[in-house]
């Protein structure tokens, strides 16, 4: 199941304006985000690592590991984000585990496209 369809009757979302940021790289992450409508660029120094789109995920690492954030995350266009907390991250983990594959997929593909950049 993706993401797009677990959170499409999310009633809890957070709209950024394009050009937005909505986390910087180091700050405390404590919650992910799932895109529901728009785009975001995930970026490190100032360097665009990634474009983010419509049933995207970001964030995730911070839920994980509890560590900073390991990028900045800005509003390419406008968007309709749900944002997804360590509590219901577990409960969904739980409940659907073919979204723990996904967010393991995410992390992985990120990890070999970083692994080229070298």
């Amino acid at each position: 199941m993706s993401s797009l369809a677990l959170f499409r009757n999310e009633s809890d979302t957070h709209a950024v304006a394009a050009g937005e940021t909505i986390f910087l790289e180091g700050d405390e992450g404590r919650v992910m985000y799932v895109v529901l409508e728009g785009s975001v660029r995930l970026s490190v120094t100032g360097r665009t690592l990634e474009k983010v789109v419509k049933g995207g995920v970001f964030g995730e690492m911070a839920l994980i590991d509890a560590g900073p954030r390991s990028a900045t995350a800005t509003a390419i266009t406008a968007c309709t984000l749900a944002p997804v907390t360590a509590q219901r991250f577990k409960a969904l983990v739980k409940a659907e585990p073919d979204f723990a594959v996904e967010i393991m997929r995410v992390m992985a593909a990120r990890l070999r496209s970083m692994d080229r950049r070298l």
